[in-house]
C-alpha cells in the first residue's frame, strides 16, 4: 500500500480543518467537515482509517467508503488511494464499502459532485 501521510499544511489548504493534538479531536473535526461536503476532510478520514492515525482504528472498508466520497468531490489523489487499498480488500469488503458511501450520500451528509 501506498498512502502517504499528508502534512498539517498540506491538508489546511484543501479543508478548513484546524488541526489539533488530539486524534479524537481531528477525527471529530474531519467527519463535521466532511459532513458539510469538504473532500480534504473526507481524504483526510481516508488516510486516518488507512494509516489507524489520528485515533481511527485501522479499517480498510472505512478507508475505502471515505476515499470514495472525496472522490467524488473531485478529490484526484484520494481516487488514487482508494485503487491502491482496493487491491488489499476483497470483493465483499469493496462492495460493503460502496453501500457505506452510498448509504451516508443517501442520508444527505455528503451530496455528489
Amino acid at each position: 500500500m501506498n498512502i502517504i501521510a499528508i502534512s498539517a499544511s498540506d491538508a489546511a489548504k484543501d479543508t478548513n480543518v484546524s488541526r489539533g493534538t488530539s486524534g479524537d479531536a481531528a477525527l471529530g473535526r474531519w467527519l463535521a467537515a466532511a459532513a458539510t461536503g469538504q473532500a480534504g476532510a473526507c481524504f483526510d478520514l481516508g488516510v486516518a482509517f488507512s494509516t489507524g492515525s489520528n485515533g481511527a482504528v485501522c479499517d480498510l472498508i472505512e478507508a475505502h467508503k471515505w476515499f470514495n466520497l472525496a472522490a467524488v468531490r473531485g478529490h484526484e489523489e484520494a481516487a488514487f488511494c482508494r485503487a491502491d487499498i482496493s487491491d488489499e480488500m476483497t470483493a465483499r469488503e469493496i462492495a460493503e464499502a460502496q453501500r457505506r458511501a452510498r448509504q451516508w450520500l443517501a442520508e444527505g451528509r455528503l451530496r455528489a459532485a
